[in-house]
């Protein structure tokens, strides 16, 4: 028996190496990383990046000896969470993929039951919330954008573009999907472009130039100001910024390098002045605009930043 699981292990491993594809969540923004396996439709968590969470712990070094000895303790106790564990490769604090302890849902669930405490409770109420809400679907639509033939008929750097983003982002999730506000709205104190006049703003933003770093993150300052649609502006207009980096730089945002707290901060700031956010975009810039996991991470932290 021990021999056959062996064999499923490494089996999931190689069709996992094949096509891997990647989810960070986050739960009191920390990071915790899940691994999709195509074969069983479901997602692997990092038991690690869970530990760490549920003990409130930074250090890896740390995290990776309680795991080894609360797994060497359950192992004695003949527990399923220690059977139900896989490994897969993860990016390790020294910047190379190791193997890792995994668990999927079900497992992860025991093992937050290990640690009787009000995190460990919060947790498990975070890590059961249903995919089914409208952020869960739009996310899950999101992640599809990357293995879409659409992405590449989306028009780039135009108003009209924005709103093929967004009407693939939240089609069927709202009914104003890709349709630009008829109502003005604010956000923090802040009031954004006047509804009366949004057609004449976007058209002049659209005809913005878009030729160096700089032109793009203006537009980019800009197209937020605006804030063409009544939900979902910031989610859609992330993409459409990387799709115009990708046409005139050959650049993306790697958006796991900018934190929250700074991003939000920038963007509050751009509106009178925009240097602070072009360091920290400029700052985050990489040319892996074709890379999956670069998309997928991208995804990830984009609707991190909405969240309350």
């Amino acid at each position: 028996m021990a021999k056959q699981n062996m064999n499923q292990t490494k089996t999931l491993i190689i069709k996992m190496k094949e096509q891997q594809k990647i989810s960070i969540r986050f739960f009191d923004d920390r990071e915790v990383r899940a691994l999709w396996d195509e074969q069983n439709a479901k997602w692997w968590f990092s038991v690690l990046d869970i530990v760490a969470v549920l003990t409130d712990q930074n250090d890896y070094t740390k995290t990776r000896n309680y795991w080894k000895y609360l797994k060497a303790k359950l192992k004695k106790e003949n527990s399923e969470v220690v059977s139900a564990t896989t490994q897969l490769k993860l990016l390790a604090p020294d910047g190379k993929k190791r193997f890792s302890d995994m668990l999927d849902y079900n497992g992860i669930i025991a093992l937050g039951k290990q640690f009787p405490s009000k995190k460990a409770n919060q947790f498990i109420e975070w890590f059961t919330y249903s995919d089914a809400s409208i952020d869960g679907k739009s996310k899950t639509k999101a992640y599809a954008l990357f293995e879409s033939s659409f992405i590449n008929s989306i028009e780039v750097g135009t108003t009209n573009g924005l709103q093929q983003i967004h009407a693939y982002l939240f089609g069927g999730l709202y009914d104003f999907a890709g349709q630009i506000r008829q109502k003005n709205i604010s956000k923090g104190g802040f009031q954004f472009a006047v509804s009366h006049f949004l057609g004449a703003t976007l058209k002049q933003i659209e005809e913005m130039p878009e030729n160096t770093f700089d032109e793009i993150v203006e537009k980019y300052v800009e197209m937020n100001i605006a804030h063409p649609f009544m939900e979902g502006n910031g989610r859609s207009t992330r993409i459409w910024l990387d799709l115009i980096l990708k046409k005139r730089l050959k650049k993306c945002v790697d958006w796991s390098k900018i934190s929250k707290t700074d991003y939000m901060n920038a963007m509050v700031k751009s509106a009178i002045d925009s240097n602070t956010l072009k360091k920290l975009l400029n700052n985050a810039l990489t040319n892996q605009i074709d890379n999956r996991e670069m998309f997928m991470k991208g995804i990830d932290y984009s609707y991190y930043y909405e969240e309350n």
